[in-house]
Parts: C-alpha cells; sequence; structure tokens
C-alpha cells in the first residue's frame, strides 16, 4: 500500500500557478496556488 502512495505523488503533474499559469517551484502536494512571482516574494 506505501508503494502506491509513493508512486501516486511521484506521478503528479507539476503544479501551475492560478494567477499566471506558470510552473510552482514546490513540492506538488503543498496547498499554495500562487508563484512567488504573483505572490510578490522578493
Amino acid at each position: 500500500m506505501i508503494e502506491n502512495a509513493v508512486e501516486f505523488f511521484k506521478n503528479l503533474p507539476p503544479k501551475k500557478c492560478t494567477e499566471c499559469g506558470e510552473t510552482v517551484s514546490e513540492q506538488h502536494e503543498c496547498y499554495g496556488t500562487k508563484c512567488d512571482k504573483c505572490l510578490d516574494f522578493k
């Protein structure tokens, strides 16, 4: 069963920003939905 969970997370597509559509460079299982640019991180 653990192998199935690991495979699930390995096979997730890259997360996209909900504002600009750019790929978010963080873990796929993270709850954030915006990229650093749209969050105004500097």
